[in-house]
């Protein structure tokens, strides 16, 4: 890696460690802690997402001895825990595990009584890995239902919409199911940082109705190959009780991981990341080209890919090298561009995003790839492999979507 690959690293870094579950949670336990359980009551505490292990760690170290958590997370974030049982789950598709999961995390709600408290640790990947479909609904339905997501191009907000009117956990199915008061730490990994969205808002009210959900399904062009069942159930009135409220707490976002990198020394790019890769892509060409040599520019946010091949891949490595095709030789010989998942993987594989430079095109070339053609399979990580450009972080515990930063060199 070069001196500017390991400064782009740095800010990368900033940013992930911005955003420390633990730190996150600790700074905000207090406001939690203001409304204990009453006498003869308990805390019941449930943690769900990449980041729920940490975010037990920290809540337990600062709850009353003796109390438990139960934790749902993914492979690689699920280090056991004292005082915490972890569940793991799968990701980015719904699994048995998490069914099963799901199941528990209803029973702990269903035994509550008013005197109980819930403490809700909330962060993201936490839709996928609680799969609790509504009646009628089978979690191989459930599973057909997020893979045509995956591949249709739609926005996180849009997903999570169909994901609730799917579910019974989703959308305040937690509130629904306690009939104990609920206050919850969320860390949001969504643009905006919209509570609904997060995890698809267990904790908060859903973010549109039944029928706004079909018609989605409809407009995302993924409505013929639903399952039939699923169809049915999008087509049926919308009877789902108004949650009661809960005291929801926005303890760490993407824009203050930006923030950080800003503080590291990196002006705040005018764009976020969002829309598809392609556009994405020009959009942050045109916002560096000027960039004076020596300076770094910090972005953050959640692009979306829609699936045109079968290779592997994800959004921050295809921006990635979108970016590097579409820069050629315009930003001179001496820059760099990254793009990187905060929680460590980006896609299905292991790679946790990209980082590419005025010679990474070059590379896939000689290497005797097709850079156009790997792009048209999605096949993203194969070609920053050629390039020599793969991010690979291991998981890091958190997960406030994707940041990116562009530097240019000390001579143009």
């Amino acid at each position: 890696m070069t001196e500017l690959g390991e400064s782009a690293m740095a800010y990368i870094r900033a940013g992930i460690e911005a955003a420390d579950p633990a730190a996150c949670v600790s700074q905000t336990l207090d406001q939690a802690l203001a409304d204990p359980p009453a006498a003869g009551g308990q805390w019941q505490v449930i943690a769900l997402g990449k980041a729920a292990r940490a975010m037990a760690s920290a809540a337990l170290a600062g709850l009353p001895k003796g109390t438990t958590a139960l934790v749902i997370t993914n492979s690689g974030n699920d280090e056991p825990l004292e005082g915490a049982r972890i569940l793991t789950s799968g990701h980015p598709v719904p699994d048995a595990q998490g069914e099963a999961a799901a199941a528990e995390v209803l029973a702990i709600l269903a035994a509550t009584t008013p005197d109980d408290r819930v403490l809700a640790l909330i962060s993201g990947g936490g839709s996928a890995m609680l799969p609790a479909p509504i009646v009628g609904l089978t979690l191989k339905d459930k599973q057909a239902v997020n893979k045509l997501l995956l591949a249709s191009g739609a926005d996180i907000v849009e997903m999570n919409l169909i994901r609730q009117a799917l579910s019974r956990l989703k959308g305040g199915g937690w509130l629904r199911a306690s009939a104990a008061p609920v206050t919850a730490l969320i860390l949001s990994d969504v643009p905006g940082d919209d509570l609904r969205v997060i995890a698809s808002g267990p904790t908060v009210a859903p973010i549109g109705t039944i029928e706004e959900a079909a018609a989605k399904a409809k407009a995302l062009g993924i409505w013929d190959d639903l399952p039939e069942a699923v169809q049915e159930a999008l087509l049926r009135p919308d009877d789902r009780a108004t949650a009661p409220d809960a005291r929801n707490i926005l303890i760490g976002s993407n824009p203050k991981s930006v923030a950080a990198m800003v503080a590291a020394g990196a002006v705040e790019g005018p764009i976020p990341l969002s829309g598809d890769v392609s556009d994405c892509a020009a959009a942050l060409l045109a916002a560096v080209r000027d960039l004076p040599p020596g300076s770094a520019m910090a972005f953050g946010g959640e692009t979306t890919v829609t699936l045109t091949g079968r290779g592997q891949g994800g959004r921050n490595q295809e921006l990635a090298l979108r970016f590097a095709k579409l820069a050629g030789d315009t930003l001179g010989q001496d820059w760099v561009f990254a793009s990187v998942g905060t929680d460590g993987r980006d896609g299905p594989g292991q790679a946790a995003g990209g980082m590419v430079g005025p010679d990474t095109v070059a590379r896939i070339a000689s290497a005797g790839h097709d850079l156009d053609a790997l792009l048209a399979n999605n096949d993203s990580t194969r070609a920053l492999r050629f390039g020599k450009a793969l991010v690979t972080t291991g998981p890091t515990g958190t997960n406030v979507a994707d940041l990116a930063v562009f530097l240019r060199g000390a001579a143009l």
